[in-house]
């Protein structure tokens, strides 16, 4: 008699499939093909989602584990090709992979130069020409930039990658209303626009807006808690970090930007760090900040002799989430800062730098 197999009982066992089927590959995937997977499985859920506004500055970046094996599995040579090809009208060209973080020794901070390098940063501030712009113009702001990738892979927990170092270009109007982004590489080809409704706030500042804040240190820190009040890691790490929003993309008149480097100098924490380098590798001396939660000391970099604004540096200082004291994880150096009269326009004949 013969004996009919239900489906479920149609398997072979384990011996059996292992003498029948070709012995199977290794299914581990390079880390260059784990980040290749990684870019696309999030660009098809950013293209079945709705698209967000843009934001006006870059966005603190969310540290990303290594995607898993069985995912990469599944995409196969069909992504990688994909991924390879991309490039053209509206589309973002081929991400540049990402590479090994550098390594830094850590500098401890001090309090006691605290005071005195603040005001020698608030008198300069105060004493700079800072252009303002008129009807139709744009603020514009070109920087080196470098941020986290990658805080460690399936297939080496040992390694941080970030991004390599390349030009951020950004446009906004005074009211922040109009606003334009290029960032090869990062953004779709030819920049994205930054056009928006959202009132102007600390979280999504406009000139205008700036020009409207106290210039009182006491009083504008107090606003800058009120406002950030729940976001963040804790109420002082997220008071320094909008302050230093305000620093990087954005253009303030010279004296709230005196009063934002004394109100800053006044959240817990705070120290001066003698000797730290921004993304151009211009070195300076930083105001600096530990986030408790995520172990990693945000420094503001300003020039040793004029004191002026030069960037910013991230440093892993405690162990976290796989990051290694040391690490530097996010690196910005500000190349310039101008008033031009059309949205794309780089600064020249008719641009004022500042």
């Amino acid at each position: 008699m013969i004996r009919k197999k239900s489906r479920r009982e149609e398997s072979l066992d384990h011996a059996e499939l292992a003498r029948v089927l070709p012995a199977p590959g290794d299914p581990h995937l390079s880390l260059d093909r784990h980040l290749l997977l990684e870019e696309h499985l999030m660009n098809e859920i950013q293209r079945t989602a709705p698209a967000p506004a843009p934001s006006r500055r870059p966005a603190r970046r969310v540290l990303l584990i290594g995607v898993p094996v069985i995912a990469a599995a599944l995409a196969g040579a069909f992504v990688f090709t994909a991924l390879t090809n991309s490039g053209g009208s509206g589309t973002t060209a081929a991400t540049p992979p990402p590479v090994e973080a550098p390594v830094v020794r850590i500098e401890p901070g001090s309090t006691a130069q605290l005071a005195s390098t603040v005001e020698h940063i608030a008198a300069a501030a105060s004493a700079r020409k800072t252009p303002e712009p008129g009807p139709g113009q744009y603020i514009y702001i070109k920087s080196e930039v470098s941020y986290l990738s990658v805080s460690h892979t399936d297939a080496d927990d040992s390694k941080t990658l970030v991004e390599p170092l390349h030009i951020r270009e950004v446009w906004n109007s005074s009211d922040g209303k109009q606003g334009w982004l290029d960032e090869p590489g990062y953004k779709p080809k030819g920049g994205v626009t930054l056009d928006n409704d959202v009132e102007s706030s600390l979280n999504a500042p406009s000139y205008d807006y700036l020009k409207t804040l106290p210039t009182d240190p006491d009083v504008l820190l107090k606003k800058i808690y009120k406002e950030t009040k729940g976001q963040g890691n804790s109420p002082d790490q997220e008071a320094f970090a909008i302050v230093g929003d305000l620093l990087g993309e954005e253009l303030a008149p010279a004296k709230l930007n005196a009063a934002l480097y004394r109100a800053a100098a006044k959240i817990p924490g705070v120290v001066v760090v003698d000797h730290a380098k921004d993304a151009a590798g211009r070195e300076g001396i930083a105001l600096a900040h530990v986030d408790q939660k995520s172990g990693d000391r945000t420094e503001w970099i300003f020039d040793r002799k004029t004191y002026a604004y030069l960037g910013s540096r991230g440093v892993q200082v405690k162990q976290a989430d796989g990051v290694k004291p040391g690490t530097v994880i996010e690196s910005t150096a500000v190349l310039e800062r101008a008033v031009v009269d059309a949205q794309k326009q780089r600064p020249g004949a008719q641009g004022t730098g500042a």
